[in-house]
């Protein structure tokens, strides 16, 4: 998932993205030669990737469906990327049939697919737009016309604030969306880490330099005291910054992270805005 712009490549390909990297991950068909390739790089490079993507899909569903719970009856998808199986709105309309989601990706075939995909969902849409301009992103009309901010509204930052490089922007995107918002609204981020891991820097710095190379989106994993950090203002959901296996885990599901949760390399949370 991405919400970054990536730049392009020479020829007729078209350049891999994020987006449909994961997309790949997830067993997806919206993915193209050059996204197969980075992505193959990274798995070889980080054999537990596809779980990891799997597992945080996981928790994105189990995030929605406690919004739902409370209340939460719009929703801001920012770094949407490819429609799949398990998308926002599928699960927030499954409990609230008039909920509203707003899909955001810099990725015009994850746009493109999602339009396709909501054609005929009155209460959903998808724009084109850059999460490192976040003011825009508000003031967009299509997202204006969809979500009243007058009312509380979960915006969902999942796997997308580590492709933003500077710590200070990444800060800053979050302060801004955090603006806008009033009490009751919520905040889930799911972020990339490296945090307890015993691993080999180079394998990181190569990882990096696929995503850098390829897609132009450096990979920034961060700390927990930095993720915690894009909840000042918020009143943290319990149980707070987490690994991404350990956040309200559903008793049915077969946690593969159990013995190791540093492996699931993501750490997960939810904030309300009181």
């Amino acid at each position: 998932m991405t919400s970054v712009g990536n730049s392009g490549q020479g020829g007729h390909q078209k350049p891999a993205t994020a987006a449909r990297m994961y997309d790949y991950y997830l067993g997806g068909i919206h993915n193209f030669p050059a996204d197969q390739e980075a992505a193959r790089a990274v798995i070889e490079r980080s054999p537990l990737i596809r779980t990891i993507v799997r597992d945080n899909r996981l928790f994105l569903a189990r995030a929605v469906r406690y919004l739902t719970s409370v209340g939460v009856r719009q929703f801001l998808d920012l770094g949407s990327g490819i429609p799949t199986e398990g998308n926002v709105h599928e699960i927030a309309q499954a409990e609230i049939p008039d909920a509203r989601v707003v899909y955001v990706d810099i990725d015009p075939e994850a746009v493109s697919e999602s339009l396709e995909l909501l054609e005929s969902n009155q209460f959903a849409t998808a724009i084109r737009a850059d999460v490192r301009e976040p003011q825009a992103i508000l003031d967009n009309p299509q997202l204006r016309k969809l979500l009243d901010f007058d009312q509380p509204i979960a915006v969902l930052l999942v796997a997308v604030l580590h492709f933003v490089e500077d710590n200070d922007e990444a800060r800053d995107i979050v302060t801004t969306l955090r603006s806008a918002l009033v009490p009751g609204s919520h905040l889930v981020v799911a972020h990339a880490t490296v945090d307890e891991l015993v691993f080999d820097q180079s394998l990181l710095k190569k990882t990096q330099d696929v995503y850098r190379r390829q897609t132009a989106t450096p990979l920034t994993p961060r700390k927990k005291s930095d993720v915690a950090r894009f909840f000042d203002g918020f009143e943290l959901v319990d149980p707070g910054v987490t690994w991404l296996n350990r956040w309200r885990p559903d008793p049915d599901t077969v946690d593969v992270f159990k013995d190791n949760p540093e492996h699931s390399s993501f750490y997960v949370g939810m904030g309300r805005l009181s």
